[in-house]
């Protein structure tokens, strides 16, 4: 068969000079990955590179994947993606994923920042301070979501309601308020987070909403699904689709 034209400067685009060694041991199946991830699927969808790769970064922090998080982590340096812009999809997943399965990822991302002579810490991102984190978070979250934040403050029990302020001030007033991404990026990334983590639908239903409200419109999510799809496989794939035409029927 071999690796078309088009997977092969597609990948010399994002791997310069870089020759994997599972074209030696494993050439049938580097064969039929490459032509479908490099080639088929990158076709399809309004995705530029950078954003391509910072969904792609969020997704493998996801789905625990930090081999693969290392080898694409270089490639979205070399197209263009910042440093800090790497540091934010990191820190974006946190309240997603939990800070467990982010510490690796941390290490990970400032070796490899290191090792291409990026000095650590980097500048500072966050906008708020311990006072205003509440207010500036729930602020943000109505912007994404409307008038459902008030009535999930309405209708949370008294022993919950911790659990709504916590989503205010920590996920979206510690996280959404940072420079570094934009709302609407971080809306992007948090919904290929949870779709690659499976087993969130009604959070990402959710998300989905708060995709279009910021903008992200159902071309776009369904380019998102379609470029995660190499590395996610086909139930988590074909779930947010499920999920897709169900908030937003064709």
């Amino acid at each position: 068969m071999g690796i078309s034209e088009t997977a092969n400067r597609n990948h010399e685009k994002l791997f310069p000079n870089n020759e994997s060694t599972l074209k030696i041991t494993d050439p049938e199946l580097i064969e039929i990955f490459d032509n479908f991830a490099f080639d088929e699927v990158i076709s399809y969808g309004n995705l530029d590179t950078k954003t391509r790769l910072m969904v792609i970064l969020a997704s493998l922090i996801a789905s625990q994947t930090l081999s693969e998080y290392k080898v694409m982590l270089g490639a979205a340096l070399n197209v263009g993606v910042t440093p800090i812009e790497v540091k934010e999809i990191v820190y974006q997943s946190v309240p997603y994923v939990g800070m467990a399965k982010a510490f690796d990822f941390i290490h990970a991302t400032n070796e490899i920042l290191e090792s291409r002579g990026v000095k650590l810490p980097l500048e500072g991102q966050s906008t708020t301070s311990p006072e205003t984190r509440y207010e500036k978070g729930l602020e943000v979250q109505k912007s994404i979501f409307g008038e459902i934040i008030d009535k999930m403050y309405e209708e949370s029990p008294a022993n919950q309601i911790h659990i709504q302020r916590y989503l205010s001030a920590n996920c979206f007033g510690d996280y959404y308020t940072r420079k570094g991404l934009d709302i609407k990026t971080r809306e992007l990334l948090t919904f290929s987070v949870i779709l690659s983590l499976g087993g969130c639908e009604p959070q990402l239903k959710g998300h989905i909403q708060g995709n279009l409200n910021v903008g992200n419109d159902k071309e776009t999510l369904l380019s998102a699904v379609t470029q995660l799809l190499p590395y996610i496989g086909y139930p988590r794939t074909l779930n947010a689709i499920a999920c897709l035409n169900e908030v937003i029927p064709d």
